[in-house]
């Protein structure tokens, strides 16, 4: 019975993974470059430099993970050590982050310590028209999704190669960490969900094991063909299941999102 409902709703692969809620209206303005075409990590760095206008001395500052997030962090340590940014405290989202920040001098705090936060700057998988983002596919989305919401301002920064009309739209990853407690019932109990019919789930591989998180838990990535048709929907029902610890969904949830492109910065407000 489980199968002929999975061939009807979606499908389960076994093949490992290759790849690691407010409304409002969305201001744009746009910032022109006057330089040859950048590489991908210079557009990310441009993004990520810009992102850093929105930390001033003082702050409390979420720290994000993976490679836009590192440039913000590794500039939040040069301007500590220039002095142009003084009693910043920085709250780190992953190992990795915790592991680089640390590296440059920059003094680290975890929520238990600093609950409120001002500003967190992080990445993003994915970003459709009304800012929603996915996130994840670094393998650090609860952690993520803990500092950003306990931030007054979540800023996202991202290249043009994010930007997607529909969640779900790049045909990559979106990422749900599970518990390793009988994980194969529970992907093949999200794979069954009608709110993300017609997707692919895969468990996340290292090799030849399951991808573990910080959090010692492992990943289902779930590929879809089209674009997800409700994302809070999908968000809710997940959710829902006894297993799920989060998902790579983050709605309503980012108020800017930088967005480096060959033509220039485009910075986007949620109003």
């Amino acid at each position: 019975r489980i199968g002929t409902m999975m061939q009807q709703q979606a499908r389960i692969v076994t093949k490992p993974s290759t790849t690691f809620v407010r409304k409002f209206s969305v201001r744009a303005r746009k910032m022109n470059v006057t330089r040859a075409q950048l590489s991908q990590d210079e557009l990310k760095q441009q993004a990520a430099w810009k992102a850093v206008e929105y930390v001033k001395s003082g702050m409390v500052v979420g720290l994000g993970t993976g490679s836009t997030a590192a440039f913000a962090v590794d500039r939040i340590g040069s301007l500590l050590k220039s002095g142009e940014l003084k009693d910043i405290v920085g709250v780190p989202t992953s190992i990795r982050t915790y592991e680089q920040a640390k590296s440059l001098g920059i003094p680290l705090a975890t929520l238990d310590e600093q609950p409120k936060l001002d500003v967190a700057i992080d990445g993003a998988d994915e970003v459709d028209p009304k800012l929603d983002v996915v996130k994840g596919r670094g393998g650090a989305l609860l952690r993520e999704k803990m500092v950003e919401m306990a931030s007054d301002k979540f800023v996202c920064i991202v290249d043009e190669s994010k930007l997607v009309d529909g969640l779900g739209g790049s045909k990559d990853a979106m990422p749900i960490e599970i518990v390793q407690f009988c994980h194969e019932y529970t992907l093949r109990r999200i794979a069954a969900l009608p709110e993300v019919a017609g997707c692919e789930a895969r468990l996340r591989m290292d090799g030849d094991a399951p991808y573990v998180t910080d959090n010692s838990n492992y990943i289902v990535d779930l590929y879809f063909q089209t674009p997800i048709k409700d994302s809070h929907a999908a968000a809710k029902a997940i959710m829902a299941l006894e297993g799920v610890v989060d998902h790579g969904l983050f709605l309503d949830m980012v108020n800017v999102c930088i967005i480096a492109g060959s033509n220039g910065i485009e910075v986007k407000e949620r109003q």
